[in-house]
C-alpha cells in the first residue's frame, strides 16, 4: 500500500485530518476537542478496521509535543517559583504516589496478580500526564497562578520519581528473580541516578542560564526571525535530547529546565510565541497516539477491572491529593485545582507498564487496563475540572506561605460604576492601565498572572483574577455600569468571546480591542467592538505623521 512507503507522512496526515474533523464535531457538541483527538487515534489504531498508522512513529511525534509543551511551561516558571512550592509539591507528590500505588496494588491483588505486579501497576496509575495537566491549566488561564504553579511543581516531582523508578525496575526485577543481585547494586543504581539528575540540574543552573540566554540574544541581533525561531526549537529539542541521552532524564524534564533558564531572559515572551504553533500541532498528535494504543475489547473482556482502574485514577488519586493539599493549610480552591489536574494518567504510565511487561513483572492485560484508564480519564478530565472548580469557589483566607497576589480572590461583585475595565495586564494592558491611573479614573483589571496582578494593584486597580470570558467574572465586573472596556489580550478567539458577552451586557458600552491581523479586526468588529487597533497600521500611521504633519487616527 502507498501509505507504507511514506509512513511518517501518512501518520501525520491521517492523524491531523481525523483529529481536526472529530475535534470539530466534539466542539459542536460542546465537548472538549481532545475527545475527538483521542477517538481519531482509536480509528487509525491497529485494533480498528481501515487505515492503520504507524504507532511507533506516532509516539515519537507525540514526544516532540511533550518537549515543546514543557519548554513553554519552563519559560514562565522560574527557579524561584519552583522553590516557592517545594514545601507542598515534594511531600504532596510523594504521598500521592504512595497512596495511588497502594490502591493499584490492592486492585492487582483482587485480580490475582503477584505483589511485584501490583507495585508496578499501582506506580503506573500514580503519575499524571504532562500534556493533559498543562493543557487543562492553560485552557483555564491558571497556569501562572499560585495554584497552577503548585500543580506544575507537583508534576515535576512526579517526573523525578518516575525517572528513578525507570532505573530501579530492572534491578528490582533481577533481585526478585533470585539471581543473587546484592542490595548494594540497587543502592548504587539509585545513587547513580540521583547523581546524574543532580549534575544535569547543576549544569543547567550554572552554565545553561548563561549560555542559553546569550545564544538567544545573539540570534535575535542577527535580525532573522527564521533563525530565532530555529534557535527556540534547537534549544528545546537539543537540551531535552541531551538530558535524556547523557543523564537519563526524561525529555519533558530536560525541556522544562531549558525553558526555565531561558525564562530569565527578556526574550522569553518572544520565544514562547514562536514555540506555540508547532507545540499545539504535536500536542494534538500526542492525543492521537494515545488513542492508537487502546484495544476497545478490554471494555467488554474486563469491565469491572476497567471501572476499578478508572476509579483509582479519577477518584482515588484526586481524593488523596485533595486531602494532602488541605492538610498543608491551602484553600479548597487550590486543593480542587491540584486534584483535578492529577485525575488522569499518561505518557509515563505507558512507559512504566511497557517496561514492566518486558521484564515479566506484570501480565500483558495490565497494559490494556492502563490504556483504558488513560483514555477514559483524559476524556473525562475536563468535566472533572469543571465540577471541582465549581466546588472550590470558596472565600477562605490565603495561608501565610502564599504570595500576596494569590489569585484566589472571591468574586464579590464590584461596587464601582462609571469605571473602565482592562482585560489583560501584559505589555499593552499595563500601558493602558498606567495611563488611566495617571488620569485618576476608576479601574478594574482582569488578569491571571501574579506579575500582572501585582502591577495592576500598584496602579490602583480593583483586580479580578481568572479568565474574563467566564460568566462569573463577567457578572462581577459590572459591565452594565461601566464606561469603557479595553480588551488588550492577543488571543482573538478569547477576545471575541469577551467582546460578544460585553456587548450583550451593555449595548452602549464603548469597547476597544487590539488585533494582530486584518481578519481579527473584522472578527472583533462584527462581534461589537467600537474600535479595533491593529499594531502594524498604527506603526505606519505614526511613521507617516512626520511627513504629513497630521494626527494619525486610532482605528485600524
Amino acid at each position: 500500500m502507498p501509505e507504507h512507503q511514506t509512513p511518517l507522512i501518512a501518520t501525520i496526515a491521517a492523524g491531523l485530518m481525523l483529529a481536526f474533523v472529530l475535534g470539530l464535531i466534539a466542539q459542536r457538541l460542546r465537548v472538549q476537542p481532545l475527545v475527538g483527538y483521542l477517538l481519531a487515534g482509536v480509528m487509525v489504531g491497529p485494533y480498528t478496521p481501515g487505515f492503520t498508522a504507524d504507532p511507533a512513529l506516532a509516539t515519537e511525534l507525540a514526544e516532540i509535543g511533550v518537549i515543546l509543551l514543557m519548554f513553554g511551561v519552563g519559560l514562565h516558571f522560574s527557579l524561584k517559583d519552583l522553590l516557592s512550592v517545594g514545601r507542598i509539591a515534594i511531600p504532596g507528590a510523594i504521598g500521592q504516589i504512595a497512596v495511588a500505588t497502594l490502591m493499584g496494588a490492592g486492585l492487582s491483588w483482587a485480580l490475582g496478580w503477584p505483589p511485584l505486579a501490583g507495585f508496578v501497576f499501582g506506580l503506573a496509575l500514580s503519575v499524571a500526564s504532562t500534556v493533559v495537566l498543562i493543557r487543562a491549566l492553560q485552557d483555564r488561564h491558571i497556569l501562572e497562578t499560585h495554584r497552577g504553579r503548585i500543580a506544575v511543581g507537583w508534576l515535576v516531582v512526579e517526573d523525578l520519581v518516575m525517572v528513578l523508578a525507570l532505573v530501579l525496575l530492572p534491578a528490582l526485577a533481577l533481585a526478585t528473580e533470585g539471581n543473587g543481585v546484592p542490595p548494594t547494586r540497587i543502592l548504587l543504581s539509585l545513587l547513580a541516578t540521583l547523581a546524574k539528575v543532580s549534575i544535569f540540574v547543576a549544569i543547567m543552573l550554572i552554565i545553561g542560564r548563561r549560555v542559553i540566554p546569550w545564544l538567544m540574544h545573539y540570534t535575535a541581533h542577527t535580525g532573522s526571525r527564521e533563525l530565532f525561531r530555529l534557535a527556540v526549537y534547537a534549544v528545546a529539542l537539543g537540551v531535552a535530547y541531551g538530558a535524556h541521552y547523557f543523564f537519563d532524564v526524561s525529555f519533558a524534564l530536560g525541556a522544562f529546565f531549558a525553558g526555565m533558564v531561558l525564562g530569565e531572559s527578556d526574550l522569553s515572551q518572544r520565544a514562547a510565541e514562536e514555540a506555540i504553533p508547532l507545540r499545539d500541532a504535536f500536542a494534538v498528535l500526542f492525543f492521537v497516539s494515545v488513542g492508537m494504543l487502546l484495544n476497545p475489547m478490554v471494555f467488554l473482556d474486563a469491565p469491572l477491572a476497567v471501572i476499578a482502574t478508572i476509579a483509582i485514577i479519577v477518584v482515588g488519586k484526586s481524593a488523596a491529593a485533595y486531602l494532602i493539599v488541605r492538610a498543608f493549610g491551602h484553600s479548597r480552591s487550590t486543593a480542587f485545582t491540584v486534584s483535578a489536574s492529577l485525575a488522569q494518567i499518561g505518557e509515563f504510565s505507558f512507559i512504566l507498564i511497557g517496561i514492566g511487561i518486558g521484564l515479566n513483572m506484570v501480565p500483558n492485560e495490565s497494559r490494556d487496563l492502563v490504556l483504558a484508564g488513560a483514555i477514559v480519564s483524559i476524556m473525562v478530565n475536563p468535566f472533572v475540572f469543571t465540577l471541582l472548580e465549581r466546588l472550590g469557589t470558596d472565600k477562605e483566607a490565603a495561608p501565610s506561605d502564599k504570595p500576596a497576589a494569590e489569585p484566589e480572590t472571591d468574586l464579590t461583585p464590584t461596587a464601582l460604576s462609571g469605571h473602565d475595565i482592562v482585560i489583560g495586564y501584559g505589555r499593552v494592558g499595563s500601558l493602558v492601565g498606567a495611563g488611566l491611573a495617571r488620569d485618576g479614573g476608576k479601574m478594574i483589571v482582569v488578569e491571571a498572572s501574579d506579575a500582572g496582578i501585582e502591577q495592576a494593584r500598584r496602579d490602583g486597580a480593583e483586580v479580578f483574577s481568572g479568565n474574563a470570558a467566564e460568566p462569573a467574572i463577567i457578572g462581577a465586573i459590572n459591565l452594565a455600569g461601566a464606561r469603557r472596556l479595553y480588551v488588550t489580550i492577543p488571543e482573538p478567539f478569547e477576545a471575541g468571546q469577551i467582546v460578544q458577552q460585553a456587548r450583550a451586557a451593555n449595548p452602549k458600552l464603548d469597547i476597544l480591542a487590539r488585533a494582530h491581523s486584518s481578519a481579527t479586526v473584522e472578527h472583533l468588529g462584527r462581534l461589537g467592538a467600537n474600535l479595533v487597533v491593529l499594531g502594524e497600521t498604527e506603526i505606519a500611521h505614526r511613521m507617516l505623521e512626520r511627513e504629513r504633519g497630521d494626527t494619525p487616527t486610532a482605528a485600524a
